[in-house]
């Protein structure tokens, strides 16, 4: 294992950063919530607050070797919230067609799969797919706050993130199939 490159109280930071993320969803939620149908600069600007702290503690945490198991199960409970949410509110305001709220159900069925797998030794590592498929959700989701409803732009991007997400769950399957049978 390697030793950490940082001071203890620098290794705090990126799991603080994932805390952090975690306190901006019921902000972002009342932001959403108080905005004129869904479209709302501050919203939007809570929301890619949450993505680059996403970005910039998952390589903190790498770069200064302080991966933690908190981090490890924080940090993307934390994107699935804040995305799920965002969603879910985004389609409520009409900003989003229903197919969308397939994101937040495959994020449910991925947080029901991981407790069956779990206690076989699943390593449930984050994928470069899901990666890319977060880095579009947020982008293409902040651009859906702040720009007209009916406005289609943003919806190629996120369709892009969707479309990505859809693959890595398949990958998430494939490779628990593979390493239940191995353990089996």
């Amino acid at each position: 294992m390697a030793t950490r490159a940082v001071p203890a109280p620098l290794a705090q930071i990126p799991n603080a950063l994932t805390v952090l993320r975690l306190a901006l969803i019921p902000v972002f939620i009342a932001l959403v919530v108080a905005a004129d149908g869904g479209k709302s600069w501050p919203a939007a600007s809570v929301f890619a607050l949450a993505g680059v702290t996403d970005q910039i503690d998952g390589w903190l945490a790498r770069r200064w070797h302080v991966e933690s198991g908190f981090g490890k199960l924080a940090d993307p409970l934390a994107d699935r919230l804040m995305i799920d949410a965002a969603v879910i509110l985004l389609w409520h305001y009409d900003r989003l067609p229903w197919v969308a709220l397939l994101i937040p159900a495959r994020d449910v069925a991925l947080i029901a799969g991981w407790k069956l797998v779990a206690n076989r030794g699943y390593d449930f590592a984050v994928n470069f797919a899901g990666k890319a498929a977060t880095w579009l959700l947020y982008a293409s989701l902040a651009l859906v706050l702040v720009t007209p409803k009916g406005t289609d732009w943003p919806l190629v991007i996120f369709w892009a993130g969707f479309a990505l997400a859809a693959v890595s769950l398949v990958g998430y399957v494939l490779k628990a199939r593979r390493e239940t049978r191995m353990v089996a």
